[in-house]
């Protein structure tokens, strides 16, 4: 830790939710690797959560952490402040057709959640290992079915500490992404169904969860989809294609059951893993001429990086 950032707790803005110095953060990610959050900071609720953007020096950076399913976070750990937010933002209600949901609600919670109420449109999140925070950053999809397409609104907290209140329109939705500044965090969203048949409901979202544990890894240490699908192909297809399929580098390799998910098979270090994806990139680029984006978020610093001022 630099000079300057020895004392960093000590400039941040008093809050009732929590703050803890050099939190380490791999066992929390499904890689089960990665380095610490140089300060963690937990808050109490969205106010707590706008007084601490509104007060935090500006020289300071922030670093949001959802349920860490599409994450690898660097080796080094990661500079500043990283947000998680907790129970308190992992409430589920319903109204009708509707459902509003924290950001830290997980998305097969809510899917559940809609089932019991019996609610349809939901059954796709099911298959999807992550949050409604992340669900809304990622338009997350699956199985014919996005984010974009229940959505009524969301509310994001701008950097400056305001709350704000964004229609499904102004999300600025697309494939797998969203509009909205990537600085802005995600708290709640209202989403909206229909009604349905309980059992129909119960039995698709059964399906859902037996054909992705059929077809993915889902018992191993892995991030889920590593590389987004280009326009008009698929991610694992151009990955077998290239002969990626079982390539390692170090304890990191490609699924053989999934070419489009690379797995920490114990004792890989996040270092492996994302040079092991660089080059199923550049073997794909090679051999088909298309260049894959990654899907995964990758964040924080290399080992051994100096933080700078």
């Amino acid at each position: 830790m630099t000079a300057n950032r020895r004392h960093l707790v000590d400039r941040l803005p008093q809050v009732r939710g929590a703050y803890r110095v050099q939190a380490p953060l791999g066992d929390a990610t499904w890689f089960r690797v990665g380095g610490s959050a140089e300060v963690l900071f937990k808050p109490a609720d969205a106010a707590d959560l706008c007084t601490f953007l509104a007060g935090r020096p500006a020289d300071v950076p922030v670093t949001v952490l959802g349920a860490t399913s599409n994450l690898l976070i660097r080796d080094g750990g990661i500079p500043g402040v990283v947000i998680r937010l907790g129970r308190p933002f992992a409430g589920i209600e319903i109204r009708g057709a509707e459902l509003r949901a924290g950001a830290a609600a997980l998305d097969g919670s809510v899917a559940q959640a809609a089932c019991d109420a019996a609610i349809r449109g939901f059954e796709f999140l099911a298959g999807i290992p992550g949050t409604i925070g992340g669900a809304l950053r990622m338009n997350a999809g699956a199985y014919g079915a996005e984010t974009s397409q229940l959505l009524v609104s969301a509310q994001a907290v701008s950097p400056d500490g305001t709350l704000h209140t964004l229609k499904a329109a102004e999300m600025g939705f697309s494939y797998r992404r969203c509009g909205v500044p990537t600085d802005w965090i995600f708290v709640s969203a209202r989403l909206c169904g229909e009604p349905g048949d309980p059992a129909e409901i119960a039995a698709r979202i059964a399906a859902i969860k037996t054909e992705r544990q059929s077809t993915q890894p889902v018992r191993s240490r892995t991030g889920g989809s590593t590389f987004t699908n280009p326009p008009g192909a698929k991610a694992w297809e151009l990955i077998e294609r290239a002969g990626c399929r079982g390539m390692r580098i170090g304890g990191a390799v490609v699924s053989e059951q999934h070419c489009n998910f690379l797995i920490n098979e114990g004792g890989a270090s996040a270092a492996d893993i994302e040079r092991l994806g660089e080059e199923v990139r550049r073997r794909v680029q090679e051999v088909t001429g298309v260049t894959l984006e990654w899907e995964i978020r990758r964040i924080g610093i290399a080992a051994n990086q100096e933080v700078k001022p």
